[in-house]
Order: structure tokens, then C-alpha cells, then sequence
């Protein structure tokens, strides 16, 4: 790969400068992501947020004319834990950079027989077990409430089935993915009683993201890749992160040809949900946020209130 390129800082009162661009594709998951064929001009980018640092620089490419933006979800190394991650900062700063659609790619545990390790799940919805994580941007003096019934974008999301499809990839359109706080794995009686509530996969990252890319007004799809059966499967034993790597690492290619593959379909026009999401949603008597929050928020409110 070629030499990175590390640039200025940009912090929220940046936002409009040289390192901003709408339509700006995110992709967030692990280190390497952004090894991809037809990725050019990759640099860095260091951004500040008002809810502190993101959990690593931006790599920024082009690919195709579009220009997407990667960030190791756990740093470099896999270093932070899940929950530990700074949600806030790493969505803000996605923001920041004009993103209006991420694409999540993460490993997770399979809850269902038929879906088995090395598969790729795209979920549609989430459930929350987590119970530290911050939840929302709009936590003081600002309230807004956005609908979340469908938190996954239908545009990003039927692309990307279209294209898990040509490529022969063992898919799975549907499912629900179960956020728990980790980072230790589910205990055995926990694993059972979420395959009752119908459960497809869990993971201990995506809710937050999720939420927060809404609440942005960004567009957002989980790329899921299924490493184990969690620890319900008696035949499969318990989850070795041996396992989990190995697996990981066979199926990390299958994210990156369909991330490469939708990018191109991927319409200029957002027509969805998700980039009206705060349309109606915050409530606070405009008159009574306070400047300086408007000022913090800016990037997201843009003219809400």
C-alpha cells in the first residue's frame, strides 16, 4: 500500500474547510479494511470532536470518484475494548469529514443453526443488552426522540444483498443482532434464553453505532460476519477466540468485495429515512438551547431548529 499522509487536525468549527465533502462513504470496522483493490490517494486524517478523540485517524481514499472514509472501530492494535469505545466522537467525526452512509462490518456470533461460521448476516434490527454505553448526542438541554422501528437503511442494505448474491456468498438477508456489553462472551443460560427471543447473531458493538448514525441523520447497514455459534451449540463447544480470529480473517474478504461492490450503486440522492431523521424529531423550544450548543451540534443540527 501506498505511503499514508497525515494532515491538520479538523475540529467541528472546520467542518465546511478542505476536509469536509458530502457524500462521503464511511466504513468502520477493523484495521485493514481499507486494503481494498482501487482504493486511491489514501491519507490520514486526525479529527477532533466535542465528545473527545475517535478511536483512531481517518483513513481516506477514492474509489471510483466516491470517497470513503475507514476507521478501526478498536484502534490500531485492538486496543479498546467494547465498552470503551468513544460512539460519539467516532460518528461525530465521521460527520465531520461529510459522511452521509456507513457500512458496519463487524464478527458475531450465530445464534441459529442454519446460520453457520463464515456466513455474512445482514441484520435489520438490533436489541439492546448493553447497559454503560452513551446513547445519544442530545443528552442535556436538547431532546430529540428519532424513530428507530427500522434502524438499518433499506438502500444500503438491498445493495448490499444484491451483491452478496452475485458473488455466490452464503447470505442472510434477515436476522436481529443482540448488542451485549461484554467484553466477556454470554454465559450458557444467556445464550439459551436469547436464542428463545428469536436472536440471530450477537455482537457488542453495532446498537451504538446505529443510534448514533441516525441520530447524524447517516445512513447506516451492519456487513455481519459470522465467526461461531456463541456458546448454546453443545456439538461446537465454547467460543475460543482462536476460533473467532481465524475465522474472522477468512471471512474478512467476503466484506471488503461487497463493500467495493455496492459503492458503485450507491445513489448520489439519499431518498430514505435516515437523512430525515431530525426533521421532526427534536422537541426543546428552540428559544431555549443555548448558543454554545448550537454551536457543538452544528454539524448535526445544520438547521433543525
Amino acid at each position: 500500500m501506498k505511503s499514508q499522509k497525515t494532515t491538520k487536525s479538523i475540529s467541528a468549527g472546520k467542518k465546511r474547510g478542505r476536509l469536509f465533502e458530502a457524500g462521503t462513504i464511511g466504513v468502520i470496522g477493523g484495521v485493514g479494511l481499507y486494503e481494498m483493490p482501487g482504493l486511491t490517494e489514501i491519507k490520514e486524517i486526525r479529527v477532533k470532536t466535542p465528545f473527545g478523540d475517535p478511536s483512531d485517524p481517518f483513513v481516506v481514499g477514492r474509489m471510483g470518484g466516491r470517497r470513503l472514509a475507514f476507521l478501526a472501530r478498536h484502534g490500531r492494535g485492538h486496543r479498546i475494548p467494547p465498552g470503551d469505545i468513544n460512539f460519539r466522537a467516532n460518528i461525530f467525526g465521521f460527520k465531520l469529514l461529510g459522511t452521509e452512509r456507513i457500512f458496519s462490518v463487524s464478527a458475531v456470533g450465530s445464534m441459529r443453526e442454519e446460520i453457520h461460521p463464515g456466513d455474512i448476516v445482514l441484520p435489520d434490527q438490533f436489541f439492546d443488552r448493553t447497559a454503560a454505553r452513551p446513547r445519544t448526542f442530545f443528552s442535556r438541554e436538547i431532546v430529540a426522540h428519532v424513530a428507530m422501528a427500522h434502524p438499518v437503511c433499506p438502500v444500503m442494505a438491498g445493495i448490499l444483498a444484491r451483491v452478496g448474491k452475485e458473488k455466490g456468498f452464503r447470505l442472510h438477508r434477515k436476522g436481529t443482532y443482540i448488542c451485549i456489553e461484554g467484553p466477556q462472551f454470554s454465559t450458557r443460560a444467556e445464550s439459551d434464553i436469547y436464542r428463545q427471543w428469536g436472536i440471530s447473531v450477537i455482537g457488542m458493538t453495532n446498537l451504538p453505532e446505529a443510534r448514533l448514525a441516525r441520530e447524524a441523520e447517516i445512513c447506516y447497514a451492519t456487513v455481519a460476519m459470522v465467526t461461531d455459534y456463541d456458546c448454546w451449540n453443545e456439538r461446537e463447544g465454547e467460543v475460543e477466540i482462536e476460533d473467532v480470529i481465524r475465522v474472522m480473517k477468512a471471512t474478512i474478504g467476503k466484506a471488503k468485495e461487497m463493500i467495493a461492490g455496492a459503492v458503485p450503486h450507491l445513489p448520489e440522492e439519499r431518498n430514505c429515512v435516515c437523512s430525515q431523521a431530525l426533521k421532526d424529531a427534536i422537541v426543546t423550544d428552540p428559544k431555549a438551547i443555548p448558543a454554545r450548543l448550537r454551536k457543538t451540534l452544528d454539524p448535526i443540527l445544520k438547521g433543525r431548529v
